[in-house]
């Protein structure tokens, strides 16, 4: 079983939408019973809220299903327990090394590295652009998935 876990500064915006979105990819593509997905964040600002009503509207808008949630905070043990760590931006990066001790098992990237592109998924809670977001996190998430299914380690940072 391959465990993903997507993070971002709050689990609200960023990471919960790559959560719902990676889940629907592995359910499309079959996987479920090999591919585990969740999602957490960085900071402690929004612990246990729901995810952001911005969020809900573009799944909905796409299609996308999602359950009911609550943003929990990254630990030292989810290293040991995902396989891959996904952040959305170089703030995120900079919070898992310092939470891994530098990453010593290489887990941790950024989502869209997993598409070939080194840059940051934009934060819609400061952008509220919801869309532009979803273009990225489905980018990133497709590539992901196809690194997975190729049996290959996603690019890793």
């Amino acid at each position: 079983m391959k465990r993903i876990l997507f993070v971002c500064h709050g689990n609200i915006c960023r990471s919960t939408m790559a959560e719902f979105v990676m889940k629907e990819l592995v359910r499309r593509a079959g996987l479920q019973d090999q591919i585990m997905v969740a999602s957490a964040a960085c900071h402690r600002d929004e612990l246990g809220s729901d995810t952001h009503p911005g969020t809900k509207a573009q799944l909905r808008k796409k299609g996308i299903p999602f359950t009911p949630r609550r943003a929990r905070l990254i630990t030292p043990q989810d290293y040991e327990t995902y396989d891959l760590i996904i952040g959305m931006d170089n703030e995120n990066m900079c919070d898992l090394r310092r939470l891994t001790k530098g990453d010593p098992d290489r887990k941790t990237c950024l989502l869209l590295d997993c598409a070939g592109e080194h840059r940051e998924v934009a934060d819609p809670w400061y952008t509220d652009n919801f869309s532009a977001t979803y273009d990225d996190v489905l980018k990133g998430c497709r590539a992901l998935l196809q690194h997975i299914r190729q049996n290959k380690k996603a690019p890793l940072a």
